[in-house]
Formats: structure tokens, C-alpha cells, sequence
């Protein structure tokens, strides 16, 4: 898997950036034609000034590419904003606290879980052979989220919030561009519109360590992520 645009979407993250970049640097080592685009989705913090200090001191400065712009608008926008920016056969978005490494994409190239171009490929925790470390709440979160878009959209995929997922540019292009939900709610509508364009998404394992520091407030977000699912839900009955 050397033909990969690593996508990954952060918000002031200066406190945890060093230890992945360290991961992320890894990775790289053992590419060739393969390339990160870090988005900066308005960070405030020094994400900025650490970001632009590891492309200045990395040799291969051509696989990286930085984007950055002032205003916070959402995980989903940056996600979005990275994949128009991608050049590669294939697109990964992965997030920056490296609950799931990038290197995951290669074990599941090694164990051929990746042959076909049109499918998207997503990490499941809730795989049966996936190996998990996260807390009882998140579990009953997860349970819980994936019931009601369940009732809502009769969406099968048991883990749809997991940020590790491959995409093929062959759809994935089109399919992005499409994308109106910025927040959280994102994944929601991402796998509605493959759905759309009959794009087969098939769960993987993986391999997940619950990691601090989340952006994630559960009794701020969790309200307004079941809010843009059902701003979700009546665009699309009506």
C-alpha cells in the first residue's frame, strides 16, 4: 500500500501532536509514493507552529502537505477539504491521537483484506476479531448512537464513528464533495451518500487504544450530534 494520501484532520492538538507526529514520521519512512495532508481546522493553540516545524525538518518535505485556515468549522470539513487535496490511488483518513496507527492499512494489504476499487474499507470495533481498549461509557455511547441511526437510516455498519477508513479515489472524490455535515455527524451522512452511489463498505479489524484528550464533550456534543442527524433525517425524507 505505497500509493496513499494519509489524511489528518486536527484541532488544537499541540498537546499530543509530538507523539504522532513520531508515528506518522514512522510511516513515512517506509513509503515512497505515498503522502500525508495534515488540515488545521482553525486550531489556536500552537498546532500551527509544531506542524510547520516537523515539514521544516523532515527530508522528504514533497509527502507532506500542510493546510491551514482561521476559522474552526468541523472535523467533517476537514476531512473534506483534505480529500480534494489528495493525488493518491487511495485515501485514508486517520486521526491525529493514533487510536488506530496508520500502519493498520498495511496489515490489512498483508492479510488481503483490500482487493477490490470500489469498495470503502472501515475499522470496526466492533469486529469480532478486533482487539479494543476504551472505557465502559464509550462502549454504552457507541451501543447506544448506533441504535438510533439504525432506526433512523436502517444503517447495518456496526461502527460507523471509528476515524480510520480507506476510500478509493475512483468514487471517493465525487462522493466528498457531496458532504454538508461538518460536525461529528459526518460519518452518518458519508455512508448514506455510499450507499447512494452503491459503493459496498465492508468492517475491518483493528487494532484501538482509547486515547486522552478527546475533543469529544459528551454533554455538549452528543445533543448536537443527534440534532444534525435529524436535520439529517428530514432533508433527505423531504
Amino acid at each position: 500500500m505505497d500509493n496513499l494520501s494519509l489524511i489528518i484532520p486536527l484541532y488544537n492538538e499541540a498537546n499530543r501532536l509530538n507523539d504522532s507526529l513520531k508515528i506518522i514520521k514512522k510511516f513515512l519512512s517506509k513509503k515512497k509514493n505515498s503522502e500525508v495532508i495534515f488540515v488545521n481546522d482553525g486550531s489556536n493553540d500552537q498546532s500551527d507552529k509544531i506542524i510547520k516545524n516537523f515539514i521544516s525538518k523532515f527530508k522528504k518535505k514533497k509527502l507532506i502537505k500542510y493546510v491551514y485556515y482561521r476559522k474552526n468549522i468541523g472535523k467533517g470539513f476537514a476531512i473534506k477539504k483534505g480529500v480534494s487535496k489528495s493525488k493518491k490511488k487511495w485515501i485514508l483518513i486517520c486521526d491525529l491521537d493514533m487510536s488506530v496507527k496508520p500502519d493498520q492499512v498495511d496489515i490489512w494489504e498483508k492479510k488481503k483484506f483490500i482487493i477490490k476499487n470500489k469498495v470503502a474499507y472501515f475499522a470496526s470495533r466492533k469486529h469480532f476479531s478486533s482487539k479494543i481498549k476504551t472505557s465502559n461509557v464509550r462502549r454504552f455511547l457507541g451501543f447506544f448512537f448506533n441504535i438510533v441511526i439504525y432506526l433512523l437510516f436502517d444503517i447495518k455498519i456496526k461502527d460507523t464513528q471509528c476515524g480510520f477508513k480507506l476510500f478509493n479515489k475512483n468514487y471517493a472524490k465525487s462522493v466528498f464533495k457531496k458532504i454538508n455535515s461538518y460536525r461529528f455527524s459526518f460519518d452518518v451522512e458519508l455512508i448514506l451518500l455510499l450507499n447512494e452511489k452503491k459503493i459496498e463498505i465492508k468492517e475491518l479489524p483493528t487494532t484501538w487504544v482509547h486515547k486522552n484528550g478527546s475533543k469529544l464533550n459528551i454533554f455538549y456534543d452528543m445533543p448536537l450530534m443527534f440534532f444534525d442527524i435529524l436535520k439529517i433525517k428530514l432533508k433527505r425524507d423531504n
